[in-house]
């Protein structure tokens, strides 16, 4: 145990954070550096608690009180070696993951969390920095070749860890930059992407080859994949967005929230784009319709972008602003969270139901919305949505962004010429022991099999599958497995 009073002796002290004025003017990271000496005293925090509830919270199983306590005592690369053993990217997870882990917590049951995912960012960060990060070449060669398609964090979790297991793997691309969701979907100012490259690099020291440009399906047909390769594994994603037909859909100006990010992304990458397809929010009242992590990436980029206003529309009602009764501890919080682009400004309402696009000229000029609140259950046994009278009102806007989720994984092309069963949801159909599709030899993991989810299922996922298909290759794996409990 770090020190055995450490939670009653420090409080729990969050990442700073750039000033807002400063860091709007700008993509660069809002997350500020947390002096090294507050890491270590924040990792003190720890209890080593019997039961660790916190390895549960975490999909990967992160061996947190271990790290904490190697922390405090300064044993930063043993540290180091006991973050990497769960988790391939602790970096991405560092930034970007809500953290379910601090949710579970046992200190959070009547206080404030540990700072988990501050000294998780912090081992893997000082590892790169002190070349601590090599690459981990394989002790033998299989001769067994495996085609992983799609560069998201399933699909690299799942390259490295077959590429050490032995593996020849090559990752496939459709897009020109390896990274898929933390490339084009995660904004520069939650995910600067070096952080992203440094870690390809020892990818690539390590053996895994990477194919961009080649949307399998299309530029390499399904025959050739599986005449090529011994296995495949799709980490396609769920990249299907949910649409909203309402009238007046159809006007300029509407657009999914990922075209409106990954354009950004682009144009911070030096990529130069067609200035009749770029979406700008810059001098526009924009709405924003979805209240998740997608969303509030469009306010801050729409903040950066110097729009005249920003609107988020969430159509559930306002959650409270402490852990809902109905998801008590260890359970992941139903309550309000404010991310660092809400901090920034705009408005947030919640209740709202969009009944059509107004517009003006061939474009959108606003939305007409009415409050609604949650009724009895319908027939299907989800509550039923009610329109309150009289509340109907106008939303002005010139820029609209759907950034309501996503249905599954695109099917044109390699799902639909693969044959592999869907299930309920339009997913890739695959269980959580062997990820195996009813396509012999084709495994998914991923957004793709389990649904829109969080990088770190992502990651967990394509470890096990990389297992699965070890398994399945060789006949039995000395790849590491962690139950899923959710």
């Amino acid at each position: 145990m770090a020190d055995p009073r450490g939670f009653l002796k420090y409080p729990r002290r969050g990442p700073p954070y750039r000033p807002v004025e400063e860091r709007i003017r700008d993509h660069r990271c809002v997350q500020a550096e947390m002096p090294i000496e507050e890491v270590e005293i924040q990792a003190a925090r720890c209890m080593d608690c019997g039961i660790p509830f916190c390895n549960n919270g975490c999909p990967l199983g992160n061996l947190i009180p271990d790290w904490n306590d190697l922390a405090f005592r300064h044993k930063w690369e043993d540290a180091l070696v006991r973050l990497h053993s769960t988790n391939n990217f602790p970096e991405f997870t560092g930034m970007v993951c809500p953290a379910p882990c601090e949710a579970a917590c046992v200190l959070g049951i009547n206080t404030d969390p540990v700072t988990i995912k501050q000294v998780e960012w912090t081992i893997i960060d000082r590892g790169f920095r002190e070349g601590w990060v090599r690459p981990v070449a394989p002790s033998r060669r299989t001769g067994r070749s495996v085609a992983v398609v799609g560069s998201g964090p399933a699909g690299l979790a799942a390259a490295q860890q077959l590429t050490r297991a032995g593996h020849t793997v090559t990752v496939f691309e459709k897009n020109d930059r390896i990274g898929g969701l933390l490339r084009y979907g995660i904004p520069d100012f939650k995910l600067e992407k070096w952080i992203v490259d440094r870690r390809l690099e020892q990818l690539r020291e390590e053996g895994v080859a990477f194919q961009t440009g080649v949307h399998v399906g299309r530029d390499l047909s399904v025959a050739e994949l599986r005449r090529s390769f011994d296995a495949v594994l799709l980490c396609l994603g769920s990249e299907k967005p949910r649409d909203l037909p309402v009238p007046g859909r159809e006007a300029r100006g509407i657009h999914f929230a990922m075209e409106f990010l990954t354009q950004q992304n682009r144009r911070n990458a030096g990529d130069t784009l067609d200035p009749r397809e770029e979406i700008l929010a810059t001098g526009k009242d924009v709405v924003i319709l979805g209240g998740g992590d997608t969303g509030s990436d469009c306010v801050g980029t729409c903040h950066r972008q110097g729009a005249r206003s920003v609107t988020s529309i969430e159509l559930l009602p306002r959650p409270p602003e402490q852990r809902s009764p109905s998801t008590p501890w260890p359970e992941w919080p139903l309550m309000l969270r404010s991310s660092s682009s809400h901090e920034e400004g705009g408005v947030r309402e919640f209740g709202l139901l969009t009944r059509r696009f107004l517009t003006q000229g061939g474009r959108v000029s606003g939305l007409e919305v009415i409050e609604v609140r949650y009724g009895e259950p319908d027939g299907s046994g989800r509550p039923s949505l009610v329109e309150v009278p009289g509340t109907e009102r106008v939303i002005p806007a010139q820029l609209v962004l759907l950034a309501m989720g996503f249905v599954h994984p695109v099917h044109e092309g390699l799902v639909d010429e693969l044959g592999v069963e869907k299930d309920a949801r339009g997913n890739v159909r695959a269980d959580l022991r062997t990820f195996a599709t009813s396509e012999p030899g084709v495994f998914a993991a991923g957004d793709c099999r389990r649904g829109q989810s969080l990088v770190v299922w992502a990651q967990w996922e394509g470890r096990e599958a990389a297992r699965a298909v070890d398994l399945y290759l060789m006949g039995e794996s000395r790849l590491q497995s962690k139950t899923a409990f959710v």
